[in-house]
């Protein structure tokens, strides 16, 4: 299932459902429905890139509920609320809980379909991100806790003999951590060792002093 961008449909009008299953699948976007948000979250675990679309207004959890859930577990799946003739409130709190879009019925296809793309490749880009993250994070946890602190000094952008006299250490000493960090982190050049402190977040946690 994962890396298939799946849409998820979850709305508890079963003809709703297979009209949304049809105009997806009839453009080449595989679908899976639900007839409850408490459905689709009992699946969740097994998703790992997709996008949802769901009716706002649900007997048991509602739309926004959803939404809220999903904030709740840290899930990066985009969302596109579907919203009944008046229900722009209700759109509104959707947008300020997540959703990337939201669609009035009765919902032009095509519009439909677009928001629909654009919320698979936010989804794909996400996992991506997440993925990068992950590898990055492996990698630094290869690193000694001197190493880690060298590499800290290097994403901050001091000079070997500035890191040397911040560690006490001297700058020859800081040359062979530098060189064993650039190659645990597997890093070709200083840019790409910036660039992946940048997709751990290391920059923003540490080299700033936060």
């Amino acid at each position: 299932m994962a890396g298939e961008g799946i849409v998820h449909v979850i709305d508890d009008d079963e003809a709703v459902r297979r009209s949304l299953d049809f105009l997806l699948r009839a453009a080449g976007l595989p679908a899976r429905t639900y007839d409850s948000a408490e459905a689709f979250l009992s699946v969740l675990p097994q998703i790992e890139v997709g996008c949802v679309i769901t009716d706002v207004r649900m007997p048991g959890m509602s739309g926004i509920e959803l939404l809220q859930r999903l904030d709740e577990m840290h899930v990066k799946l985009a969302v596109i609320v579907i919203t009944g003739h008046g229900d722009v409130p209700l759109a509104v709190e959707a947008m300020k809980g997540g959703a990337v879009d939201f669609l009035e019925k009765p919902y032009d296809d095509e519009l439909l379909l677009r928001s629909v793309r654009s919320a698979l490749d936010r989804s794909q880009q996400n996992a991506f991100r997440n993925a990068q993250r992950a590898e990055v994070d492996a990698r630094l946890a290869t690193l000694t806790n001197r190493e880690r602190e060298v590499l800290q000094g290097l994403v901050a952008g001091k000079p070997n003999k500035i890191i040397a006299f911040d560690l006490t250490i001297s700058p020859r000493t800081v040359e062979i951590y530098r060189a064993n960090v650039m190659t645990k982190m597997e890093a070709a050049s200083l840019s790409e060792l910036v660039r992946m402190a940048l997709v751990s977040g290391i920059i923003n946690r540490e080299a700033t002093g936060e």
